[in-house]
């Protein structure tokens, strides 16, 4: 292998750093002069790459992004009881749903990132092999107590996960309820009133006092496709327009791959 000379790696360093600011520049050239209020209808399994990315977005083009972070059950009421939005950016199955009901257009649907389902447990805590459908599978019998979104896409994936592995009532037995639409899972399997939690991997790898055991077994997967569009009531389309490009930036990527999802962009 040729080492990289110290001229060399600067050049290198220099050249993305270009890119990033001649991205940047030409975001703002082609935003609307005036600076607009973007907001924002997020699933929650992308806060913490909001958290980063929305400071970032602000700065180069002096909108101000207002987001609300929801579960499906909870977008599912707010899109029904008619509330409008710029930017609505969840799973690919809702994003669909809601254009097939005028609410969102249909031209404007951009792939962001997608992440997996995993497993957590308190930290610390012994890991067990969850590699194979059925070392899965004995996990769960085995298991004290589990909990997990109940209206959010994880919920709705396990259910039908012990459904597929015969062991729905078992299971039953061992459900933690989480209080209130907006309750974390996490939290609950933090402080040990839950043995085992499920949710999406970003998740769990960004929480407190939880640590990652492993995806869910291949066989058993299902990855949500985050994607972005703009709301047929968008009040500033053009603001919409320039937050989504943003979104698939190089800027962005690195946030997203930090963060635990995989950037629909290279």
């Amino acid at each position: 292998m040729i080492p990289f000379r110290v001229g060399e790696v600067v050049r290198i360093r220099s050249s993305l750093v270009a890119a990033t600011i001649g991205f940047a520049f030409s975001l703002m050239q082609g935003v609307a002069a005036e600076a607009a209020e973007v907001k924002v209808m997020a699933g929650i399994a992308m806060r913490a790459v909001w958290e980063e990315l929305a400071p970032q977005f602000e700065r180069a083009t002096g909108h101000k992004l207002l987001i609300w972070y929801g579960f499906t059950g909870a977008i599912r009421e707010r899109m029904e009881a008619g509330e409008t939005f710029d930017v609505a950016v969840f799973g690919k199955g809702s994003l669909d749903e809601y254009t097939k009901q005028g609410k969102i257009a249909a031209d404007t649907h951009t792939a962001i990132a997608r992440v997996g389902m995993g497993m957590a447990a308190r930290a610390g805590a012994p890991k067990p092999d969850i590699s194979s459908v059925e070392a899965f599978k004995r996990v769960l019998l085995d298991a004290k107590s589990v909990t997990y979104q109940t209206n959010g896409a994880p919920g709705i994936h396990m259910t039908s996960v012990f459904r597929r592995l015969g062991i729905t009532e078992q299971m039953k037995a061992k459900y933690r309820r989480l209080e209130g639409k907006q309750q974390s899972t996490l939290p609950r399997v933090a402080s040990g009133e839950a043995e085992f939690g499920f949710t999406f991997t970003n998740e769990i790898l960004v929480a407190r006092g939880v640590e990652l055991v492993g995806p869910l077994p291949l066989e058993l997967q299902r990855y949500s496709l985050f994607t972005a569009g703009i709301g047929t009531a968008a009040r500033g389309p053009a603001a919409a327009r320039a937050l989504i490009a943003f979104l698939r930036s190089p800027p962005a990527v690195e946030v997203i791959k930090a963060k635990g999802m995989e950037p629909a962009t290279p």
